[in-house]
């Protein structure tokens, strides 16, 4: 499965890219708008700084105007991956921009039927909101494993891009479900490190290494 980070934060993508293990960055209207920077500088920044798509939403709603947005977003860098909603002109454009070659992330998901109409339309990625979904009364993995199937039954290439995660058993579930891609927060990410043995693991073997008096030479 691969890991997205889901922010404009420069630093965290700077800190989670030098791991080796951050597959792409999503971003949104909100999140630039937490950066307090410049969309496109902001962008730019951070295509530059992972190989992987960088998910950048135009914010029109009509066809025509998203599809004049998506011809500035895309000029950014190769690696810009135009983020539409999911609604008529959104799936309208995607069908347009994917035939052309560019990358599509359809966000704003919240059903298997309209996962079904984002795979139809040649989406590159479809987000499904886990989060936003359980904070309504549903179950957002229940969600995730019938698009999984829908698409396992007609062998769409639509990635699956599990979206609004808020914890670190959301991407167990999602990897167990068989999603492409998980993108979260850069607190989540580093929560999936973290285990209580493991911490007490270490504090044993160095405690137990200081009595010895050695130690390793690093020059």
């Amino acid at each position: 499965m691969k890991f997205f980070v889901d922010t404009a934060d420069i630093a965290d993508i700077k800190e989670l890219a030098d791991t080796g293990l951050l597959d792409g960055v999503t971003t949104n209207p909100s999140l630039i708008a937490k950066s307090g920077r410049d969309f496109i500088d902001v962008t730019r920044e951070i295509c530059g700084l992972v190989d992987g798509p960088v998910s950048a939403e135009v914010v029109a709603l009509d066809h025509e105007t998203m599809m004049k947005e998506a011809e500035t977003l895309r000029k950014i860098a190769d690696n810009v991956c135009i983020k539409v909603p999911l609604t008529i002109d959104g799936l309208k454009t995607c069908k347009k921009l994917t035939s052309e070659g560019t990358m599509v992330n359809v966000t704003l998901c919240f059903s298997a039927n309209q996962a079904l109409l984002a795979a139809k339309a040649g989406a590159t990625f479809v987000s499904p909101f886990v989060g936003r979904h359980d904070d309504n009364g549903f179950d957002g993995m229940e969600l995730i494993a019938d698009i999984a199937q829908i698409y396992s039954n007609y062998g769409f290439d639509t990635e699956i891009l599990v979206a609004s995660i808020r914890n670190p058993v959301h991407v167990l579930q999602s990897a167990l479900i068989g999603a492409d891609v998980a993108t979260m927060p850069p607190s989540v990410i580093k929560g999936l490190f973290k285990h209580v043995l493991t911490e007490k693991g270490i504090e044993g073997f160095l405690a137990d290494w200081e009595k010895t008096g050695q130690s390793i030479p690093t020059s």
